[in-house]
């Protein structure tokens, strides 16, 4: 084995000691929606409907909001990698006040749910559905920022067990709260609920794992050196407050872009009907959990980059960047392949509904490249964030995601198709898959570019700092 296939498989096996739990932990929180899928499935698809659309309007107000928090990874993880824990420490107290701050804001979004209304253009029962379901994520909000803060802070120091264990357990307990709350128990007087009874429950388990979450950090004595909650919290410091927003602002718009570019699809699709809506949910499920397995890699290249740019060790941290992008482009061709093979026995697994079934199995011709671009662009994206590039992503997305795929995506599927039309198969909901899947790519080949120039500003030096501390 030459020597470049060495460090690629010490490097790879770095990257997937750190991500394993992370995966692990985002396959939970993703399960939150897959349980709601499958069990609304099986009630009928007008509630399943109304679940596309207001967990795509959650999911976009929750993950703008989220990425503005993250920043605290980057920041975190240099301080860690230059032993510096008790500056840390403060950073995390920071970033408690500003996910309380933004908490007031994404409320008032979700209390009001009128604008993604509008785009959606539901009425009657799909809309009742939804109101419902967003007015009960509304009091989920606080605690899922919270938690963010908790989950980027362990991730950056190379903590992501104490995330995956709390993530895992909340699991556990959504499945049989869902359950009762959407389908009811008669003998214990508890009606069908319905999509708002999958709401309430999220409410409910985000709750008690936040409250975990908090217990942990003020028992745990690892986190002693971090000076977190045993004394309570900081008070707000301006400095502190600006440097977080001013990497977490472009990293929170370019996440909501992001998210956006695919969310908005379902809100759009909701308007050719709640069947092409409803398969649309099940394919777009299912690339959500494939799309966790890149998602972990990222978030473990960046940590390990973000830790040794800290350390100054950055001939170290350019090849994890690169190593973590053959990784994950590896790894998706493979998922996307194996899925796209065995798409009809997982399709039958969401739904019976034979016209749902059909819709779905249309969108999943696009699963092998729509996830390899996918999972290319989010490693680019979460390695540059690492280096502390924020802005220029943000750009990049909103050309690519906004212009040619949700741009790309209506003008392709509310189009009248004739006989001798260009793509006359990409009509409908297939039109903003097909739009999606060449955005990403535009993504990815911008992003990867604007990588390989930031690396090549850095010098690498060979010496090995003191070291950083270990987790």
């Amino acid at each position: 084995m030459n020597a470049r296939a060495r460090a690629f498989g010490q490097d790879s096996q770095e990257i997937l000691k750190l991500a394993w739990p992370v995966l692990v932990g985002q396959l939970a929180v993703l399960a939150f929606g897959t349980i709601d899928t499958v069990l609304l499935a099986r009630t009928g698809s007008v509630d399943l409907a109304a679940l596309a659309v207001g967990s795509a309007a959650y999911i976009t107000v929750f993950v703008g909001l989220m990425g503005v928090l993250l920043a605290i990874g980057p920041i975190v993880g240099h301080l860690y990698g230059a032993g510096r824990l008790a500056e840390a420490g403060q950073q995390f107290h920071q970033g408690i006040w500003l996910a309380l701050a933004l908490s007031c804001l994404g409320i008032a979004v979700l209390a009001f749910p009128q604008p993604f209304l509008a785009l959606a253009k539901v009425e009657g029962e799909v809309e009742r559905g939804i109101r419902g379901y967003m007015g009960a994520l509304a009091f989920a909000l606080p605690a899922a920022l919270l938690f963010t803060v908790y989950r980027g802070f362990n991730t950056a120091i190379s903590r992501p067990k104490a995330v995956m264990n709390l993530q895992v357990g909340a699991l556990v307990l959504k499945l049989p709260l869902s359950v009762a709350l959407a389908w009811g128990v008669p003998s214990w007087g508890i009606p069908a609920m319905g999509v708002v009874g999958c709401g309430v429950a999220t409410v409910i388990v985000m709750w008690l794992q936040c409250a975990a979450a908090a217990w942990i950090l003020m028992r745990d004595p690892h986190y002693g050196p971090y000076a977190l909650l045993g004394r309570g919290l900081d008070a707000p410091n301006g400095v502190m407050l600006r440097g977080q927003l001013r990497l977490g602002v472009p990293m929170g718009a370019g996440i909501l872009i992001e998210v956006t570019g695919f969310t908005f699809m379902a809100i759009f699709i909701a308007r050719l009907g709640h069947v092409p809506v409803a398969g649309h949910q099940i394919a777009a499920n299912l690339v959500a959990m494939l799309f966790m397995v890149p998602l972990a890699l990222s978030n473990a290249t960046s940590t390990l980059v973000a830790q040794r740019l800290g350390a100054q060790w950055l001939r170290q941290a350019r090849n994890l960047a690169w190593h973590g992008v053959l990784l994950a482009a590896v790894m998706a061709l493979c998922m996307g392949a194996l899925v796209y093979a065995g798409r009809s026995v997982v399709t039958s697994l969401y739904t019976q509904d034979t016209a749902v079934a059909a819709a779905a199995l249309v969108l999943m011709a696009w699963v092998v490249w729509f996830h390899l671009a996918d999972a290319l662009q989010t490693m680019a994206a979460l390695v540059l964030r690492a280096y502390r590039v924020a802005t220029l992503p943000v750009v990049v997305y909103a050309v690519a995601l906004w212009g040619v795929g949700l741009g790309g995506g209506y003008a392709l599927a509310f189009r009248e198709v004739g006989p001798n039309a260009w793509l006359p198969w990409a009509v409908g909901a297939a039109g903003f898959w097909v739009s999606a899947t060449v955005a990403l790519w535009t993504a990815a080949a911008l992003l990867l570019s604007l990588l390989a120039w930031v690396i090549r500003q850095k010098r690498p030096e060979e010496h090995r700092p003191a070291s950083a501390g270990s987790a």
